[in-house]
């Protein structure tokens, strides 16, 4: 990866915090471009992105997915990281036309004033894709930001799922090393000795000591391994505790440990 590529899509969005008003210059932002870091809006409808997921599927193995996954453990590749997330959820999209139905309501003085709409076929997928009928002027150099930071924060959303595959179906990703192997050991064995009543936010805690990550890094993780189900709530009927941001790992519990079958499924060739 460029290193001056990514410090400027880094400086665009981030210093000690979000950056409210993005900036970057055309010649900063057209050699980030050059390099593949950044990237012109995207336009594109949900027809248009269901056909192009459809179309990348049978261009990416399981097992690039997977090697991206494992090899971004040593080498902090968050953005090889987030493709196993959004590869399974793309595998969980048929090809279908939009299909409008109501996704909230705004209100002012009790009145509803605005009504906002979502796919109704994506949102009765599993996890519930959130699918937008038009995608006008789609900032592809935040999600890419995110993508590389943190491993990507918006799996679940259909333009995000297009463009972390089309990413990582151009990437070159190499062999894990003995060392990522042995980092997802070292990972799944804090899992299995997770406490029964453990929730998320203890195993993230537990992750510090296994692998070099900060707070969100390891957030993120979790939630990939979730949203594959190899972190698999033994129960959607548990309560919560406060209020928190978790998506997919939120019903997970210590006493569920991690879903062999799932693993085995992805991981096998590498344990």
């Amino acid at each position: 990866m460029d290193k001056k590529a990514k410090n400027i899509l880094f400086k665009t969005y981030w210093k000690n915090g979000w950056i409210d008003v993005p900036q970057v210059s055309t010649e900063d932002f057209t050699y980030a471009r050059s390099k593949g870091l950044m990237f012109d809006p995207l336009t594109i409808s949900h027809d248009e992105c269901i056909a192009e997921i459809s179309g990348l599927l049978p261009a990416i193995s399981t097992d690039k997915i997977v090697k991206a996954f494992l090899s971004s453990l040593s080498s902090r590749r968050l953005d090889w990281r987030s493709g196993l997330a959004s590869y399974f959820i793309a595998k969980q999209l048929t090809p279908h036309k939009f299909h409008k139905a109501v996704s909230g309501h705004s209100y002012t003085n009790g009145v509803i004033s605005h009504t906002s709409y979502t796919c109704g076929i994506c949102r009765d997928l599993k996890y519930g894709i959130i699918g937008d009928e038009f995608y006008q002027n789609t900032d592809l150099n935040v999600l890419n930001f995110e993508r590389i930071k943190w491993g990507g924060v918006r799996h679940g959303q259909l333009d995000y799922t297009l463009f972390d595959l089309q990413q990582l179906q151009s990437a070159t990703i190499p062999d894990p090393t003995p060392e990522d192997i042995s980092i997802f050991k070292s990972i799944l064995k804090v899992i299995a000795h997770s406490q029964p009543n453990d929730y998320p936010g203890a195993l993230e805690k537990n992750l510090a000591s296994v692998i070099k990550s900060t707070k969100a890094e390891r957030k993120i993780l979790i939630e990939i391994l979730a949203c594959i189900d190899i972190l698999k709530p033994g129960s959607y009927d548990r309560p919560l505790k406060g209020k928190n941001d978790w998506l997919f790992v939120e019903y997970w519990r210590g006493e569920d440990k991690y879903n062999q079958e799932a693993l085995d499924r992805y991981f096998a060739a590498y344990l």
